[in-house]
């Protein structure tokens, strides 16, 4: 089983989505940074789980829905160890939110 790292981007995004969340439900925000860590376990375990989305990431990157809440993991497997780069709410408008990916 690969480690999986977070970005600096992915930690911030999550970081944000947490305190946002917590302002009405502290469980929940707990519950997401809860989601995300055993999603990272998931994805070090079997790096292939996502899907790739070659309509709005280059084809290192993969997407996996987290369980229980609307937000999107991306991970790139282009290194060893897979590295979360994104946590984007899924009502986003993805093309535009991952430009940078592309």
């Amino acid at each position: 089983m690969s480690a999986t790292t977070l970005s600096r981007r992915a930690r911030r995004e999550l970081l944000d989505a947490a305190e946002w969340i917590a302002r009405a439900n502290p469980l929940a925000a707990q519950g997401l940074c809860e989601a995300v860590i055993k999603a990272a376990e998931l994805i070090g375990a079997h790096p292939a789980i996502g899907t790739a989305r070659p309509d709005l990431a280059r084809a290192a990157h993969r997407f996996l829905p987290l369980t229980g809440f609307p937000y999107i993991i991306v991970y790139s497997t282009r290194d060893p160890r897979p590295r979360i780069v994104r946590v984007v709410h899924g009502a986003r408008d993805l093309r535009n939110a991952l430009r940078d990916l592309q």
